[in-house]
C-alpha cells in the first residue's frame, strides 16, 4: 500500500482520533468521521495537544504538527470513506453499534477497501458477519492500545474468512505507522486482554483481603515489576466500567477464573469507577 492511499477511521473518541493521527504522522492522508461536526471540532483541537505533548516526550516529530495535521480531514457522513483504501472503526464497544457502522461502511466502500475494527473484545468473526460474503475477505481486527500515539502493540486479528493477503498486508501497513504488530487468533479478549484481567482481578483480590492499598500495588507494579502503570491507575483512566464489562465478557468465554470481583462490582455501581475528573481507585487510598 502506497501512503498516497487513503485511510479512514470512523469515530472520534480518544481511541480513534488518535488512530487516524498515527496514520497522518506516517504521511498518509486521512478522514476521520463522526456524527457531528461539534465532535470531530473537538477531537481536532484535542489532537493539537496530544501532538505537543507527544513531541516534548520525542513521541512524535518535533515541528511535523501543522503538516501532519493538514494530512488529517474531517466529515460528519461515512460517505466521505468512499475513495478509502483502508478503513477503521474505533466506535463505542457496542456490537450492535459496531454492526450498523459495518453494514453502511460495505455499502459505501470501494470493492478493494480493508475493512478493521478497534474492538478489545468484541469477536472479530461476529463483526465480519455483516458485511457481505466478499468483503469478508478483506475483514480484519487491528486492536490498538491506548494512548495510541505512545503505545506501539498493535493486535491483528484475522476473522475466520479473512485472507492470509490482507493479514500480511495489515501486519506491514502497522509497521510503516511505527507499530509492532502481532498475529493474534480471533478468540474472546484476544491475548493482552486476557492477560491484564487475570492480573487486574488479582489484584483487587489483594485489596479485599487488606493485603495493600490500591496506591502501594501501584507502585509495587511500577518499581518491582516494571510496569509503567499500575493495575489501579489503569483502572482509573480507562474507567472500572469498562474493565468490569471486559471481565463479564471473559468470564462468559473462559469460566471462573475471569470472575469479576465483588469490590469492582461494589464500587462501579457506587459510581466510583474513574476516568476524567470522576473518583476512582486511588482517590480512595
Amino acid at each position: 500500500m502506497s501512503e498516497a492511499m487513503q485511510v479512514g477511521v470512523v469515530g472520534a473518541g480518544l481511541m480513534g482520533s488518535e488512530i487516524a493521527l498515527t496514520f497522518a504522522v506516517a504521511g498518509f492522508e486521512v478522514v476521520l468521521v463522526d456524527r457531528s461536526a461539534e465532535l470531530l471540532a473537538g477531537a481536532v483541537t484535542r489532537l493539537h495537544s496530544v501532538y505537543d505533548r507527544g513531541a516534548q516526550r520525542g513521541a512524535l516529530p518535533a515541528g511535523g504538527k501543522e503538516a501532519a495535521l493538514a494530512r488529517l480531514a474531517t466529515a460528519p457522513d461515512l460517505a466521505a470513506l468512499s475513495r478509502c483504501g483502508f478503513v477503521t472503526e474505533a466506535v463505542f464497544e457496542q456490537e450492535d453499534v459496531k454492526a450498523e457502522v459495518f453494514r453502511q461502511l460495505d455499502a459505501i466502500c470501494a470493492a478493494e477497501c480493508i475493512l478493521a475494527t478497534n474492538t478489545s473484545t468484541i469477536p472479530i468473526s461476529s463483526l465480519a458477519a455483516q458485511v457481505g460474503p466478499e468483503r469478508r475477505k478483506r475483514f480484519i481486527g487491528t486492536h490498538y492500545f491506548s494512548p495510541v500515539t505512545r503505545m506501539k502493540l498493535v493486535e491483528v486479528i484475522p476473522a475466520f474468512d479473512t485472507a492470509r493477503e490482507i493479514v500480511e498486508t495489515t501486519l506491514a501497513l502497522c509497521a510503516r505507522i511505527g507499530k509492532t504488530p502481532i498475529e493474534i487468533k480471533d478468540v474472546a479478549g484476544f491475548a493482552v486482554n486476557r492477560l491484564l484481567h487475570a492480573f487486574m482481578i488479582e489484584a483487587v483480590r489483594l485489596v479485599e483481603e487488606g493485603v495493600a492499598t490500591p496506591a502501594d500495588i501501584d507502585t509495587a507494579c511500577r518499581l518491582g515489576l516494571g510496569h509503567p502503570m499500575g493495575p489501579f491507575e489503569l483502572m482509573d483512566a480507562t474507567t472500572s466500567s469498562l474493565c468490569l464489562q471486559v471481565q463479564e465478557i471473559l468470564q462468559e468465554a473462559y469460566g471462573e477464573r475471569f470472575r469479576p470481583r465483588p469490590l469492582l462490582k461494589q464500587r462501579v455501581k457506587a459510581g466510583l469507577a474513574g476516568g476524567r475528573g470522576k473518583p476512582g481507585w486511588r482517590s480512595a487510598s
